[in-house]
């Protein structure tokens, strides 16, 4: 059983930190909270000072995705996991923590060079949690909601994050279709906690900046789901696809384009796990309905090195 119990945060950084307030605040709803960058973005979902963090820069890439453990002992067993599996660890200091809002930090690299931070102790906002638009989020015990991760090793990524940090096997869909020729590729979903899945590696070919496929966020209630599309739509962001429900989390979603070329995937009533009877399933469709990609545009993780 893994150590980590959820997905605490995503740091990334942005050509167009403007324009990602009018995404996540103005369309879907998210809280300003508070950090140490004054020219940063710190949203809140909940009690915690900030969940998504999105910090300025010459390029768009993803910073760090950030998993919490319960405490310091837990956070001692999977370094010395991940040093055993010959990867070296970063002990953040003091200050560096403190910068992540959290009491420890270590932070290393995955087989495809996404920069993984595991800490405990995450600092607390007790003021109201006030949304732009009255919405509240399902994080809690859940984490943060999911991330997929464009991979080119993908069975070195997938055996780092199952065997080494002790990601749950959540099942899979076959690229190409279930009558795909061999090799099959997969997309594979893993979870910590009840939620479906916290994570999941897609195949991808090189590209310049690590990046994302896309980063999950759940609302309470399908009104505010329905209520955003309508916003972010009126804003002009673009609608990857459109609202349908997922075969495998149960997740009624849509998902818009941010900027720099990752898709957010806002949703609701996702199914909650019960390890009890769960057995990892391979899923022959994406949806019951909806999600028609068909307007999507190319998303970066995609494009390959210039």
């Amino acid at each position: 059983m893994t150590e980590i119990r959820g997905l605490g945060y995503l740091r990334i950084q942005t050509q167009d930190v403007a324009r990602w307030r009018e995404l996540v605040v103005d369309g879907l709803g998210l809280a300003v909270g508070s950090g140490p960058e004054p020219d940063g973005l710190y949203l809140r979902l909940d009690e915690r000072r900030s969940r998504l963090i999105v910090l300025p820069g010459e390029s768009d890439k993803a910073l760090a995705v950030g998993w919490e453990v319960r405490d310091q002992f837990a956070l001692q067993r999977v370094r010395e996991a991940v040093e055993k599996a010959g990867v070296e660890v970063e002990i953040l200091s003091e200050a560096d923590a403190s910068y992540r809002d959290a009491e420890q930090v270590i932070a290393f690299d995955d087989p495809n060079g996404n920069r993984v931070e595991v800490f405990f102790g995450p600092v607390l906002d007790h003021s109201p949690l006030v949304t732009p638009h009255g919405g509240r989020f399902v994080t809690g015990d859940q984490g943060l909601g999911h991330v997929v991760l464009p991979v080119t090793r993908f069975d070195e990524a997938h055996t780092f994050y199952t065997e080494v940090l002790g990601f749950l096997p959540r099942g899979s869909i076959r690229l190409g279709g279930i009558d795909a020729p061999p090799p099959a590729r997969r997309v594979r979903f893993m979870g910590v906690n009840q939620r479906h899945h916290s994570l999941a590696l897609c195949p991808a070919p090189p590209v310049d900046e690590p990046g994302l496929v896309h980063l999950m966020m759940e609302a309470e209630t399908l009104d505010s789901v329905g209520q955003a599309l309508d916003r972010v739509a009126k804003l002009g962001f673009t609608i990857s696809s459109t609202l349908g429900r997922h075969t495998n989390d149960k997740m009624v979603s849509f998902y818009v384009r941010a900027p720099g070329g990752w898709d957010l995937e806002f949703g609701c009533e996702g199914m909650l796990v019960d390890e009890t009877f769960y057995t990892a399933e391979e899923i022959t469709a994406d949806s019951y309905w909806g999600h028609d990609w068909s307007a999507s545009e190319p998303l970066a993780a995609f494009t390959p090195k210039s």
